[in-house]
C-alpha cells in the first residue's frame, strides 16, 4: 500500500487539460469525478469498472487529495452551522 505522498503524486495539475482541475496520474480522469462517485456511494470496484485505467491506489489518491484540501483549505460554500 503506498503512503499519503506516494498518493499524492498521482495526482497532476496541468493548466491545458480541465482548465487546471487535478486528474489522476495525467489521465483524462478528474479527481472530481472520481470523488463524485464516491459521494454516491460507488464501490472502488464500480469505480475501476467505469475507468478501467484506474488503480485502486488512484482512488485513495483522490481522497488523500480531499483530505489534505480541507485540512488546509477554508471551504466558501460549506454553510457554518451557529454553535449553542
Amino acid at each position: 500500500m503506498a503512503g499519503r505522498e506516494e498518493l499524492l503524486r498521482r495526482i497532476t495539475v496541468n493548466p491545458a487539460v480541465f482548465q487546471g482541475k487535478p486528474t489522476v496520474r495525467g489521465l483524462r480522469i478528474k479527481v472530481e469525478n472520481v470523488l463524485a462517485l464516491l459521494e454516491q456511494g460507488a464501490t472502488v470496484q464500480e469505480i475501476l469498472e467505469e475507468y478501467p485505467d484506474l488503480e485502486p491506489d488512484d482512488i485513495r489518491a483522490c481522497i488523500a487529495y480531499a483530505r489534505r484540501l480541507v485540512a488546509n483549505e477554508e471551504l466558501s460554500e460549506v454553510r457554518l452551522e451557529a454553535t449553542r
